[in-house]
């Protein structure tokens, strides 16, 4: 069984097949939909989850980002620095929506 060839997340696997346990992750690859599917779990991109998360409460995601934004002090970051490091960590998506709030952020 493949959950047996993956040791190292034996904890993690049990953990999300009893329903304890949600993965985001940027590892795509260790977490393949034809083993989660069976489980009925999900393992979603960062981008793809913030993506879901700013349609049902932009508000929310526009806050935490101001947020994250904030606590980024040495040295203070600017927006479209924010906006750059975002996307250059592949959240693509998210800078695409959160452009719109530039002056909030």
């Amino acid at each position: 069984m493949w959950l047996a060839l993956s040791g190292r997340f034996r904890a993690r696997w049990t953990k999300a097949i009893h329903g304890e346990w949600k993965r985001v992750t940027f590892n795509l690859k260790d977490f393949p939909d034809k083993h989660l599917a069976p489980f009925g779990i999900e393992a979603q991109h960062p981008d793809e989850f913030v993506e879901n998360l700013f349609h049902l409460d932009s508000a929310a995601v526009v806050a935490a980002a101001q947020r994250q934004r904030k606590q980024l002090k040495a040295p203070t970051m600017d927006i479209e620095l924010f906006l750059d490091l975002l996307q250059r960590q592949g959240l693509t998506q998210s800078v695409q929506a959160l452009s719109a709030y530039r002056a909030m952020l």
